[in-house]
């Protein structure tokens, strides 16, 4: 058996990964599954809400420049 070496990985990288996995790709997956089941608007919101956290996640990141 081996190990991975994870010395490599930012903590950037890790809190983005993280946040995808917890926060964002949940919203969107709901908002897909909403808009499968023909509730557009309340599917849109969700889908809008995972951009949105994203796009606010990246500004974040980009104003305090954490590595």
């Amino acid at each position: 058996m081996t190990y991975v070496d994870t010395s490599d990985v930012s903590a950037r990288l890790f809190i983005t990964v993280l946040l995808f996995l917890v926060l964002i790709a949940p919203l969107i997956s709901l908002g897909v599954l909403r808009l499968f089941q023909s509730k557009k608007k309340s599917g849109f919101l969700l889908i809008l809400g995972g951009a949105a956290v994203y796009g606010l996640f990246q500004l974040f990141m980009s104003v305090t420049n954490i590595m």
